[in-house]
């Protein structure tokens, strides 16, 4: 999502106080019996419009192809409707600090058998070890938005992207006019999941709205092959929205912060450069299109020395072979239907790349007729054996959401299948979509789960933030209803379960 810190409120996106954080009591599952392989008669009486989309069961009880297009699906708040091979397993609300007005759950993150997600007001540490009852380990309150979250060994990262008088979890909010203003990254030792304990803190230019990790890659043997023992982290720090006002964010803010963790010594953790990504500018904008003052999020595949990022105006790879020197190697617009490069996600094989567009912010509702499929949706993007990105197609949910849900791409991660490319995703009020990009031209759903509106008669602020496969299990951070897991019973993701990683940060992937 798109936040502007303590300098301009989110509300101001859709309009006044129209945006306020409503919790409904526990969510219980109403999408079908889980089967083996989906049945047509699902979708019997409706008009489908396609194979593929009968197989996902894109359709809902006597709706026809128009309503679901063009349309509002017709839920009502707390009413569910999901493909018949999704379950919703659990729903577990937000509590205590994190149960007021303005405090969104954000991103998550994974680690063995726990959970790690973001709020505004801090993060949640989740057992997850039996998916179908997750419960709460810890909540550790430190308010600073959007407190994104990743993590690696015994360290927590948490992005403060939240005008702060100090670096603290004590601390309040504070004009960014303030040269003293604080933002950036804090660190925490998680080797206690139920006492995570605050270790140190970085200040970065403009503060941090995501980070994006990267291992370094190992000491080396005496033949100079990686002994796999990793010294040093690296954290690429984005942030966007320079102003001339701000002393400690100054245009043009074209740069990344690149901060060095010692894993020995995290409270020795610094920054240790800010390398031009965009010499000529970037995007002047125009057209709709955003224009490019730093980048919104950075995906790291570290494993194959490339990173993704979506900035603003621009999508591009960048060469992080030399971890503290990320090099731009490749660059693409589309000014036509991107108004805001958000963020990336790339295939197993790393020769293809999801990029999303989050026109509107995340606060407005983009998944409607009038706005239309190619506009706020996903841009598949192959990369030729030369480096080149070659735009494939768009991806969109195929369903219709009323104009009081807040909906457009958002976060999402892969899933292990072998040979094929699957990908599943947030679209906060739209709910989450599996989707097949195996053949990039041509991408086709295959599960979906919705929610009705948090209300049916104003815009509030709501839907699932990022959405992730983890361990055989669909985990999603509910921006206003809380912490849900659903299992997806599907042929066309047979083997996925057998995958099991020992930790997940979406946006600094493994390679399976």
């Amino acid at each position: 999502m798109r936040h502007v810190r303590s300098r301009a409120s989110l509300l101001g996106l859709v309009g006044g106080g129209a945006i306020v954080a409503a919790l409904l009591s526990p969510l219980t599952a109403s999408a079908e019996e889980s089967v083996k392989k989906p049945k047509p008669d699902k979708c019997a009486g409706a008009q489908m419009f396609s194979e593929a989309d009968r197989l996902a069961g894109n359709c809902l009880p006597g709706n026809d192809i128009a309503k679901l297009r063009g349309a509002p699906t017709g839920l009502a708040a707390g009413e569910t409707a999901s493909s018949p091979n999704t379950e919703l397993l659990a729903n577990l609300p937000k509590v205590g600090a994190f149960d007021s007005p303005g405090a969104y759950n954000s991103d998550l993150a994974f680690q063995g058998e726990y959970a790690y997600a973001g709020n505004y007001n801090g993060f949640m540490v989740y057992d997850i070890s039996t998916p179908s009852a997750p419960t709460v380990v810890s909540q550790v309150v430190c308010p600073g938005a959007q407190n994104d979250v990743s993590v690696y060994g015994d360290l927590l990262v948490l992005s403060t992207d939240s005008s702060r008088n100090d670096e603290s979890c004590q601390s309040t909010s504070q004009s960014a006019t303030v040269k003293e203003s604080w933002e950036g990254i804090k660190l925490f030792d998680i080797s206690d999941p139920a006492q995570p304990r605050y270790v140190s803190a970085i200040e970065t230019p403009c503060g941090s709205h995501t980070h994006t990790l990267a291992p370094d890659k190992g000491n080396k043997n005496g033949k100079g092959e990686a002994k796999g023992l990793v010294e040093d982290l690296y954290v690429y720090v984005s942030s966007y929205s320079p102003n001339a006002a701000f002393p400690d964010c100054q245009p043009p803010l074209d740069t990344v912060s690149v901060v060095k963790v010692p894993l020995e010594s995290p409270e020795s953790a610094a920054m240790v450069g800010q390398p031009v990504l965009f010499p000529d500018g970037g995007n002047p904008g125009g057209n709709g299109s955003a224009t490019t003052s730093g980048c919104h999020d950075l995906t790291a595949y570290p494993s194959k020395d490339v990173m993704a990022g979506a900035c603003m105006g621009d999508g591009i790879l960048l060469d992080i072979s030399d971890r503290a020197n990320p090099q731009v190697t490749e660059r693409v617009r589309d000014n036509e239907n991107f108004a805001f490069w958000h963020s990336a996600t790339f295939n197993n094989a790393g020769d293809k790349v999801v990029f999303t567009d989050e026109l509107g912010g995340g606060g407005a509702p983009t998944c409607n007729e009038t706005i239309g499929a190619t506009k706020g949706a996903n841009g598949i993007y192959d990369i030729s054996d030369t480096g080149q990105l070659e735009f494939q197609s768009y991806y969109k949910i195929p369903r219709a959401q009323a104009n009081t849900e807040n909906c457009v791409a958002h976060n999402g991660s892969l899933l292990p299948v072998k040979g094929k490319d699957i990908m599943v995703q947030a679209w906060y009020q739209g709910g989450w979509s599996m989707f097949d990009f195996t053949d990039s031209a041509n991408p086709k759903e295959i599960a979906w789960f919705d929610r009705g509106p948090v209300d049916e008669s104003r815009m509030v602020l709501g839907g699932p933030w990022s959405t992730y496969y983890y361990n055989g299990h669909i985990y999603s951070n509910e921006i206003a209803r809380g912490f849900d897991v659903f299992s997806v019973d599907d042929p066309r993701i047979k083997g996925a379960d057998k995958v099991k990683m020992k930790q997940l940060n979406p946006q600094s992937q493994p390679q399976f």
